[in-house]
């Protein structure tokens, strides 16, 4: 059994690790204008959250991602392999939730970047305990590994369970096929590696802001990731609707003034892509680590 104790010396430590959690939390909520999400402006299309509770939902999550972060090293210098690190990392998870649940009353405002960022931080001190440098690529990578059968695990039986036993992500993958975050961790993060990190870098490399370059790289993220959260409110058709637009305003050239408008509409609408959200969370953490 891994205990949750170490002294060896590694490139990071699990505060800053954690730290770093934290900040991509913080930043991605703070991050304005934002289609259809909570941010400084508006709930967006929500009315049970808004920018505090998402404020109070991460201040209690940030011991969390220290525990997954801790649990990855003990597991690099245990010498585990990633994919024996999973279900330490896992427990960790509900354990998040509760205190997720507890700091907002009972709302999700975070359940997928404590998936991700959860998994990312186990996969930085994983590497860090290795002796490894953390770098991005690596953390992708290990995540990759880590993740392992996870698809080919969680929904083996989904299609034996009850309707209303379904989570809305269990319901999108029997109605559609589509393995939304758990997929897209068992790939080592593509839509973040191949469009949004380097969307982001070259924002920032031409002089844009944090927040501007952040807003613009969202846009990157829902033209290219699968929003099951889109899908779960809404349906498949309006999911590829989103995607076709924000490829049509990459092509023609945007800017924050874009943006605004597609968050009056996707208010009108009621579309959120939480799911784009959450890898915004992952793209500054992963840069970040850089």
């Amino acid at each position: 059994m891994m205990t949750m104790t170490m002294t060896a010396n590694t490139k990071m430590t699990s505060e800053e690790i954690g730290t770093l959690a934290l900040e991509a939390m913080l930043l991605e909520v703070s991050v304005t204008p934002k289609p259809g999400l909570v941010d400084r402006n508006n709930s967006g299309a929500h009315r049970d959250m808004g920018f505090f509770t998402f404020m109070k939902s991460a201040a209690g999550l940030r011991s969390s991602f220290e525990d997954f972060a801790e649990a990855g090293i003990v597991g690099g210098v245990k010498k585990f392999l990633p994919r024996e690190i999973f279900p330490y990392i896992r427990k960790i998870g509900i354990e998040a939730e509760k205190r997720m649940f507890s700091a907002t009353g009972g709302v999700n405002t975070h359940k997928g970047e404590i998936f991700s960022l959860g998994l990312l931080s186990a996969c930085s001190g994983y590497l860090s305990g290795s002796g490894r440098e953390v770098k991005a690529g690596d953390v992708m990578k290990t995540a990759a590994e880590m993740c392992r059968g996870i698809c080919e695990r969680d929904f083996a039986e989904v299609k034996t369970k009850s309707p209303e036993s379904l989570t809305k992500g269990e319901r999108v993958y029997i109605e559609h096929g589509i393995t939304g975050i758990r997929g897209e961790a068992e790939d080592g993060y593509p839509a973040v590696r191949n469009i949004s990190l380097p969307a982001l870098k070259k924002y920032l490399d031409d002089g844009f802001s944090m927040n501007d370059a952040m807003a613009m790289t969202l846009i990157h993220i829902m033209a290219h990731a699968q929003d099951t959260n889109i899908i779960s409110r809404h349906d498949i058709l309006t999911a590829q609707e989103v995607m076709i637009n924000a490829k049509k305003m990459i092509s023609s050239g945007f800017g924050l003034d874009d943006i605004k408008r597609l968050d009056d509409d996707f208010i009108s609408k009621w579309i959120s892509p939480g799911g784009s959200g959450d890898l915004l969370a992952v793209t500054y953490f992963l840069y970040a680590l850089s």
